[in-house]
């Protein structure tokens, strides 16, 4: 886990910095991965990651775990757990928000939206 204070409740706000190239990612997992970083990364470029961590996120109709990556430039990405890809080819458009969800209670295999 990481030594940074994220394993608590995010009841705040997400502002989202969005607009011409740069679109927005929102992750979500379940509650087992709090606190772990999804690192993402330009397709083809391997080695150039960059996280967040998945967080618990109250809303009125009950708790969401989710990481939430704004200003990423629009284009094609990987997304990894635990150094591992973990979806590739993820499309991210600029001035939109792209989601993918990755928890076992939806079902399914991780996919892009």
């Amino acid at each position: 886990m990481s030594p940074e204070p994220v394993a608590r409740p995010h009841p705040e706000p997400v502002v989202l910095d969005i607009g011409g190239d740069q679109g927005a990612l929102i992750v979500y997992a379940d509650v087992e991965l709090i606190d772990t970083p999804i690192e993402v990364s330009p397709t083809g470029a391997d080695g150039e990651k960059f996280h967040q961590h998945i967080l618990e996120r109250p809303i009125p109709s009950g708790t969401n775990y989710a990481a939430v990556f704004d200003k990423i430039t629009e284009g094609s990405y990987t997304l990894w757990l635990h150094s591992q890809s973990r979806a590739r080819d993820c499309k991210i458009v600029g001035g939109t928000v792209t989601e993918v969800d990755w928890r076992v209670e939806v079902g399914g295999p991780p996919a892009a939206t």
